[in-house]
């Protein structure tokens, strides 16, 4: 899921030290009311910033406080949208990720809430809660291509999910797609 220009990025990336900011994330699956698995995305505020608007995984910046990058992403979760971090149960992690545009190596994990939560967007920060249906997030005819202008390049083609009427691209499909990939392996 990454586009051609990031490949040559994170190539480039890995012939130079860069000392990158740490953020983890939590890929949450949950069931509904119809007791159906859906998977939870935040659209994120516009703000003056390289992921201003976009879809991605509730979560954020390490602070001095957090004991792992696990409680990082148990932390940032809560926060976000009010998802009882005590509740959630951490199935993984998921291959971490560098993000060149804005220096964060990304600690992913995969987590699973027993019952559907009551959340709570965090008015600073999300915009919009996007519930993808599991059916949705695992039908290969929401894997798409599209042309893009991003912080880093000027209309390029970008391998992407369409879900929850969202397209979701860079790092976020990355890890989505990962996840995907152990979703087949077990299902």
């Amino acid at each position: 899921m990454a586009p051609e220009v990031r490949v040559r990025e994170l190539e480039n990336y890995l012939k130079r030290s860069k000392n990158p900011k740490k953020a983890a994330v939590m890929a949450l699956f949950y069931p509904d009311l119809d007791n159906l698995t859906r998977l939870l995305l935040i659209l994120r505020k516009k703000y003056p910033g390289v992921h201003s608007g976009q879809v991605g995984f509730p979560g954020g910046r390490e602070e001095p406080g957090d004991r792992s990058m696990l409680d990082t992403a148990l932390r940032e979760t809560e926060e976000e949208v009010g998802a009882e971090s005590t509740k959630i149960e951490v199935i993984r992690p998921v291959s971490q990720l560098f993000i060149p545009p804005s220096n964060f190596e990304v600690y992913p994990f995969l987590g699973i809430y027993p019952g559907t939560p009551e959340f709570r967007k965090q008015a600073s920060e999300v915009e919009d809660l996007v519930e993808v249906p599991l059916t949705e997030f695992l039908d290969d005819q929401n894997i798409i291509s599209t042309r893009m202008t991003t912080s880093y390049a000027r209309d390029i083609e970008v391998p992407a999910f369409s879900l929850g009427g969202h397209t979701v691209w860079g790092a976020t499909a990355m890890m989505l797609s990962e996840i995907r990939e152990l979703f087949r392996k077990i299902l």
